[in-house]
């Protein structure tokens, strides 16, 4: 049965209990298909004809619009935008999945989401926030009292003042943390790459979400590697520091092709804790073969220091550390390894100092790159190592062009294992082959002398 005809049989139906009542004409009881669809068609069009709205303008979005678009941090979810907004120092906000369904959605502020459980678990929030301010604003009066009292009336002194101040400053910082942990907005935009890193909170979280799994993978390396005790007694990474190689992310331990480690690798560095401090830069290869001594030593292969730093920063290029406002002590030489050596380990190492350093006596004592020790340039810098990363290096089919093009020597060396004779007096044949290596059985090597 068409469509026509189940909409029209109600239509007839109905006409056909009319007719006992009045006379109509025969053609209004006509029961043939064809009237049926005329008269169907007929009102569906006349009823298209009058709601329908009259069609939107055509104007389609030129090239440039649609770049645009494609190029918008909130909405994309193009590969090729991504790297190029990353690139351009502008990267996607959230996730991929989030993008979309900011673009789908009727884009509704977060805070006025029209769900009933969400706005009333907010009014709680918000009062619970509001207790927190209140025990903000009496420690913060309090501080402000520690600060203005007389350390003559104490009875520590001065060191018991400051260690008071130091101890209110440490609770307010927690209250403040307390007083945003729950709310969803911050959640949201430390979720979406968008805190601000000068505020408590955000600290605290990115602290936290750092601890959860990358600094356990940076401990793993420092204890599989044996980058303690070969390089440091002892270390401890408070600070976050992810390596990268053209653009490129390097996972911790990775072993790189040579090529791509000719050029100066590029840090990220975050600090959890407040306040301006100096960095220092030094990227170490601890495993340079000494023929002479049948050891390893160890050679400097990048050194800065005296870089400006505080939680607001995180990009470091090591290309570009004088435009930082740092100096650079030892330029960058290209890792690199001889054919047949075991993989070398390069560790990088961030070092934290509050005062600045020379960089002439840096260059006198480690220009010359061989010998390094990272234990001297602590002491000689009264700086504190806070942050790690490695990558390995082997030889490969691009290691030689890299040692010439850069004066490197020894591309033509080749490690081999070397070979000792054994210690082991001679043993006399044992067993079945040495009872029948007589005269006796001398007609028995035609039968085995031919077994393969």
């Amino acid at each position: 049965m068409s469509r026509c005809q189940q909409v029209g049989r109600p239509i007839l139906r109905s006409l056909q209990q009319s007719v006992s009542s009045r006379p109509c004409s025969a053609a209004l009881f006509s029961t043939t298909t064809t009237r049926l669809e005329d008269v169907v068609a007929d009102t569906t069009s006349a009823a298209s004809s009058e709601s329908a709205p009259p069609p939107p303008p055509s104007g389609k979005p030129t090239d440039e619009e649609w770049r645009q678009r494609r190029l918008d941090p909130n909405t994309t979810t193009l590969r090729w935008a991504e790297k190029k907004l990353i690139k351009a120092g502008t990267p996607p906000v959230g996730s991929r999945r989030r993008r979309v369904a900011i673009r789908t959605s009727e884009n509704i502020p977060f805070e006025q989401l029209p769900y009933q459980a969400f706005q009333e678990a907010r009014k709680i929030l918000q009062e619970d926030r509001q207790e927190k301010l209140d025990k903000i604003v009496a420690a913060t009066a309090r501080l402000r009292f520690l600060k203005q009292t007389d350390p003559k009336t104490l009875q520590g002194g001065e060191a018991m003042k400051a260690r008071r101040i130091d101890s209110a400053r440490k609770y307010l910082d927690e209250l403040k943390i307390q007083a945003d942990i729950n709310d969803p907005l911050v959640k949201r935009r430390f979720e979406d790459g968008l805190g601000d890193m000068s505020k408590p909170i955000y600290r605290h979280l990115a602290d936290r979400r750092w601890r959860a799994m990358d600094r356990k993978i940076i401990a793993q390396r420092i204890s599989q590697f044996f980058i303690v005790p070969d390089l440091l007694p002892k270390f401890e990474p408070t600070a976050d520091v992810k390596l990268f190689f053209r653009g490129e992310k390097v996972s911790p331990g990775e072993i790189l092709d040579s090529r791509i480690t000719e050029v100066p690798p590029s840090l990220r560095v975050q600090v959890f804790d407040k306040g301006e401090r100096l960095l220092s830069v030094a990227v170490v290869d601890a495993d340079v073969p000494n023929t002479e001594n049948d050891s390893f030593d160890r050679r400097c292969h990048f050194l800065a220091a005296n870089i400006p730093w505080d939680p607001t920063k995180n990009s470091l290029p090591l290309s570009r550390v004088a435009a930082a406002g740092g100096d650079v002590a030892v330029p960058w030489l290209p890792p690199f390894s001889q054919k047949g050596a075991p993989y070398h380990r390069l560790a990088i190492f961030v070092l934290e100092h509050k005062e600045r350093v020379d960089p002439e006596r840096l260059k006198k004592l480690y220009g010359g790159r061989d010998g390094f020790a990272l234990a001297s340039l602590r002491n000689a810098t009264q700086a504190a190592p806070v942050g790690f990363n490695m990558f390995r290096t082997v030889w490969d089919e691009g290691t030689a062009a890299v040692m010439e093009r850069h004066a490197i020597p020894g591309a033509e060396v080749e490690f081999k294992r070397e070979k000792y004779e054994s210690l082991k007096p001679h043993r006399k044949a044992r067993g079945w082959e040495a009872k029948r290596q007589g005269p006796k059985y001398k007609f028995l090597e035609k039968y085995t002398k031919r077994i393969a």
